[in-house]
């Protein structure tokens, strides 16, 4: 029988990939019929459906790693990192609504607001390369199992040496890092430049505006707040991923690993929500979905009186 402590964490996990199935399969079915409809898509569109796609494969990803982790005798952590392009498609989304928002004076940035468009299919492509290149040899990497039985007691394989524990997880630890930086550093630098393009704005209409609400100020801290919840849950869920690989071999802690599941599924989860919430079209979609249910509900509860 499972402990409590895996039981709690296997429902709040199982109901974080609900929320997040139902998010992200929400953003890609507006997104592409939106797409048909219109007959064409916006780089935003077609980053968000890359990216909710992405986010899908994360959670069935998620649902394997709790199966194999306490219904089978054991797992391989690298069923935790097949979505690194899940990161990149942030990445680029912020860098978008970025170029879009701020007004570039510098020659570079001003390039890079020009082509955006043109470039986004390409740097989507570019970016399930390099996720795959920084993934797929997680799958060969066989680090030394971590056994949690039905009564819900953790341990190490006895069969599993420690020094292939040693190599085995420095490899997955390096490659992990190599996989999150460049695009965590996108969004630090895009974070960044949204404050900055934020605080010269306000500088300067401050000596016009008054009383005026400025909608561009609106747009910066949406923009901002946006990408902050992103950095702030994927930061969390990245060190629970780090404790949770340093929790196979050396803790044997059943209630950090199900504590550390739980931050990891909350990331794709509830970003989606927020995608949804700061999304204006997406956000429309939603509420006119919302009131559709309603009118069914209350339809068929006069079918069931009359």
């Amino acid at each position: 029988m499972l402990s409590p402590v895996l039981i709690i964490s296997i429902s709040i996990v199982a109901m974080e990939v609900v929320l997040g199935i139902f998010g992200n399969g929400f953003i890609t079915a507006v997104n592409i019929i939106n797409w048909i409809k219109s007959k064409k898509i916006s780089s935003a569109d077609m980053i968000l459906i890359f990216l909710s796609i992405s986010r899908f494969i994360l959670q069935m990803t998620i649902l394997m790693h709790i199966h194999s982790l306490y219904f089978a005798d054991e797992f391989k952590l690298a069923s935790m990192y097949k979505a690194h392009a899940s990161l990149w498609f942030s990445s680029w989304l912020y860098v978008l609504y970025c170029v879009k928002i701020i007004n570039a004076t510098q020659w570079l940035l001003l390039q890079i607001k020009l082509r955006m468009a043109g470039m986004v299919p390409w740097l989507l492509l570019g970016s399930l390369v390099v996720s795959s290149g920084t993934s797929l040899p997680l799958l060969w990497i066989t680090p030394s199992t971590y056994i949690c039985s039905s009564t819900g007691n953790c341990r190490e394989n006895s069969t599993a040496h420690t020094t292939d524990w040693d190599s085995s997880h420095l490899y997955l630890l390096l490659l992990y890092f190599v996989g999150c930086f460049f695009p965590l550093v996108l969004s630090v630098v895009t974070s960044a430049l949204l404050i900055t393009s934020l605080w010269k704005h306000t500088k300067k209409m401050q000596y016009y505006v008054d009383t005026i609400r400025d909608p561009l100020i609106d747009v910066h801290l949406t923009a901002i707040k946006s990408i902050i919840s992103f950095l702030i849950l994927y930061l969390s869920s990245f060190v629970a991923q780090i404790l949770l690989i340093l929790s196979t071999s050396q803790s044997k802690d059943d209630v950090k690993v199900a504590v550390s599941l739980v931050v990891v599924g909350a990331y794709p989860s509830i970003h989606s929500i927020i995608l949804i919430i700061v999304n204006s079209k997406l956000k429309l979609a939603f509420r006119m979905l919302c009131q559709h249910l309603k009118c069914h509900l209350k339809n068929m509860t006069l079918c069931l009186i009359l």
